[in-house]
């Protein structure tokens, strides 16, 4: 009786122990990107994707927090310099609000509306500080007009 115990025990541990390995896998790697444009600050978290881009940016990101003057362009992202060069998973897709994209490897975009063409998707905003759920039009508002500092970091 007691090996027949024992026996369900170690069988129970390791049913635990591999379903709790295999859902480790799922967890969703967040960054925070800390905005600073002419509607003031505010604070945004994004999901990366799964990709060595995203992989590559979020250790990049864990040696400390990147600053990232970005522009507005096109009347649909706002796109700056990151810095460095990560490695590129380019295809063709169509942006929508919240896409965060690598170009040209070097170059880091926030999407607040539209646009088709080869690019790198390293995540999506999906809330700001004060909602959980993030809009085109509120993701708008917090880009605000012209130029923006972005900080990103990884998410605590």
């Amino acid at each position: 009786m007691k090996k027949l115990i024992s026996l369900i025990l170690m069988l129970g541990l390791f049913l635990m122990t591999a379903y709790a390995n295999g859902n480790q896998g799922d967890k969703k790697l967040m960054i925070q990107i800390d905005i600073k444009s002419d509607s003031g600050k505010h604070t945004l978290t994004a999901t990366l994707e799964n990709n060595s881009s995203a992989v590559a940016f979020y250790e990049f990101l864990k040696k400390g927090s990147v600053t990232v003057s970005m522009n507005d362009y096109g009347n649909f992202e706002k796109v700056g310099s990151l810095g460095t060069t990560l490695p590129r998973n380019d295809k063709q897709i169509t942006t929508s609000a919240g896409d965060i994209i690598l170009y040209q490897g070097n170059q880091i975009t926030i999407y607040y509306d539209v646009n088709s063409w080869n690019f790198t998707r390293l995540g999506k905003v999906v809330s700001t500080g004060s909602t959980t759920a993030i809009n085109q039009t509120e993701l708008k508002k917090v880009l605000g007009k012209g130029d923006v500092t972005a900080v990103f970091s990884i998410k605590e």
